[in-house]
């Protein structure tokens, strides 16, 4: 990594140099920010620690155009002045860290290694982009955050192993994907991609399924028929839900991912299997264990590698370009969600992660009249838990009681005798809840024939 040390002080910019020139990093120093400006042209830097007073141009300015020139580098700021005020400045325009002099030399350096790590995950996300910009999958990758960023990372270079791969994550957070994404990316990416769910098969068919049957083998064998690890030859085997596993088939799953053969059922005769396992849970195959739920030697033969999917919830900076992704997929060209929308939905946490965000896009998108989503097109349960979450009790009780009439009155198809039964008051008591909640429908959401 080439680091630009940029400051006034010629005893401050050899002291830098000599420590990060000990430290393997290739360094450029400068003495003011018109130097600094010009070595930025010329060279390729990757980080400039920069100080903030200096004659001429000062280091905020600094940072400013050389931000203008290559928006992706990275900066620490360096000042024997520091106030918050201009670390706020600093911050905005884009600095990665704010020191103080003296430079305690023990904490810059984590701070580069901290750079260093970013920019190597930015470079293999750049690279993940790029395969699936190549070849399309069934989702794009969205990775606006830091934590899904650092899983395309991990998975780029889990890619280029032949060893066994577990994809953990809450249900709903694209573990199929991933996997899908360490097969295009991987060696293997011209053979097949198999998908085994293990939830969806009968525990007395699971043994044909991953190794096929010859026949007569059971009733109803009618011919021989290859298994999973057969089809996937050459290729990707992905057991999805792998807690579900049987606990009497594992001994034979362990014996064909250690020895790379297998046996049909009701044939002695062993065959030859080149296959890449990728398997994923939503389980705790540890505690499964400790429970004796899950063999221990196929645990760690499964989990050579291992990459976590972090949940919706925990990557909220995801949240609007899937919104934008599957308005483009579900949605008519001109529908758009309003600001009030996009902030509730950013808020909501996702127990279903990112099939649950797909699915109230299908439906909202689906059942919206007009050309905007509003707050009011969105699922109840987005609804109920904005209102229970904001304001003091009153406010939230009021909140709460608003969602349950206006609900009410959605499924009654708006009729308020209907909707009074539904919500267990009279007719009376909810005109007079409308009206001091100023509750109306809107022409809009009126069905025809009303």
């Amino acid at each position: 990594m080439k680091i630009l040390i940029v400051d006034d002080d010629s005893s401050q910019r050899e002291l830098l140099k000599g420590f990060l020139d000990k430290q393997g990093y290739q360094t450029l120093t400068a003495g003011d920010g018109a130097e600094a400006l010009t070595l930025f042209e010329r060279e390729p830097v990757h980080l400039v620690l920069l100080d903030y007073r200096m004659p001429g141009l000062q280091g905020d300015q600094v940072l400013e155009r050389i931000k203008a020139i290559n928006p992706t580098v990275h900066a620490i700021m360096i000042t024997a002045f520091g106030d918050v005020d201009t670390a706020v400045t600093t911050m905005k325009l884009g600095a990665h860290e704010f020191l103080e002099k003296p430079v305690d030399l023990s904490q810059l350096l984590t701070r580069i290694q901290e750079v260093e790590q970013h920019i190597a995950v930015d470079q293999d996300v750049a690279e993940v982009e790029t395969a699936v910009a190549e070849t399309p999958l069934p989702l794009n990758m969205v990775a606006e955050s830091r934590a899904m960023k650092d899983v395309l990372s991990l998975v780029r270079r889990m890619a280029q192993s032949p060893w066994p791969v577990l994809v953990a994550g809450e249900t709903g957070t694209g573990k199929q994907l991933i996997a899908q994404l360490i097969h295009l990316l991987s060696p293997r990416n011209d053979g097949p991609f198999i998908v085994v769910n293990c939830a969806a098969i009968p525990q007395t068919l699971f043994e044909s399924e991953l190794f096929g049957h010859v026949r007569g083998a059971f009733t109803g064998a009618s011919g021989a028929r290859r298994g999973r690890f057969e089809l996937a030859h050459g290729g990707t085997l992905m057991l999805d839900e792998i807690g579900e596993m049987p606990l009497a088939l594992q001994p034979k799953l362990l014996r064909a991912v250690q020895e790379g053969k297998i046996s049909r059922v009701g044939s002695e005769e062993e065959r030859e299997v080149d296959v890449r396992l990728i398997s994923a849970t939503n389980r705790d195959l540890k505690q499964m264990v400790n429970q004796g739920e899950f063999r221990e030697d196929l645990f760690y033969r499964i989990r050579v590698l291992e990459v976590e999917i972090p949940a919706l919830r925990h990557r909220r900076e995801d949240i609007a370009p899937l919104l934008d992704f599957f308005l483009g997929r579900y949605a008519a060209s001109s529908l758009q969600l309003t600001p009030e929308a996009v902030d509730m939905l950013i808020k909501y946490p996702y127990p279903g992660n990112v099939r649950e965000l797909e699915h109230v896009v299908q439906r909202t998108a689906t059942l919206t009249r007009g050309h905007l989503i509003r707050p009011a097109d969105l699922p109840q349960e987005i609804r109920h838990f904005q209102a229970a979450t904001q304001g003091t009790l009153a406010e939230r009780l009021e909140a709460v009681e608003r969602e349950m009439i206006l609900s009410a009155l959605e499924k009654s198809g708006w009729v308020q005798t209907r909707a009074a039964k539904l919500l267990g008051i009279s007719e009376r008591v909810l005109r007079y809840k409308m009206q001091k909640g100023g509750i109306k429908r809107r022409e809009t959401n009126r069905s025809q024939g009303n």
